[in-house]
């Protein structure tokens, strides 16, 4: 390893790793993001849809992921993603429910709420950029 020589002692930072041409591209996070190939515009607004169908409920993203999930690796993947935030949210939701009786759901239900709204359109806004969006607060029932 060369020392920068613009600051003596301090090793180089290293560079970006070349991928090797034809390897598919991680469009996605760390840690189990989207590999396939580029979506296509309609992936891209169909992925938009997917996320902010949730916010009504589970069956919109449902309907489009049963449709398209052959069709296209990328509707596959952001289908899946959020239908598994969103059944997540529904179990939230029953919880709410169930302890409206002692108060607390008064203070879960719009917690759960806006998390479902904030998070489904930053999901929406990075799959129509094309970009594999994973939800932070989700359990996987779906793989």
């Amino acid at each position: 390893m060369t020392q920068d020589p613009n600051t003596p002692g301090v090793p180089p930072e290293p560079g970006p790793i070349p991928t090797p041409p034809g390897a598919p591209i991680d469009y996605g996070v760390a840690g189990g993001g989207y590999t396939g190939p580029p979506p296509s515009k309609e992936d891209q607004t169909l992925g938009l849809l997917v996320h902010l169908l949730g916010i009504l409920g589970f069956l919109g993203p449902l309907i489009i992921w049963l449709i398209k999930k052959d069709q296209s690796p990328f509707i596959d993947d952001q289908g899946k993603e959020a239908l598994n935030f969103h059944l997540t949210m529904l179990i939230a939701y029953v919880v709410g429910g169930m302890t409206m009786c002692i108060g607390i759901g008064f203070i879960i239900l719009p917690a759960v709420w806006v998390i479902s709204v904030v998070f489904s359109i930053m999901g929406a806004m990075k799959a129509n950029q094309g970009i594999a969006y994973r939800y932070p607060v989700t359990i996987r029932f779906i793989k």
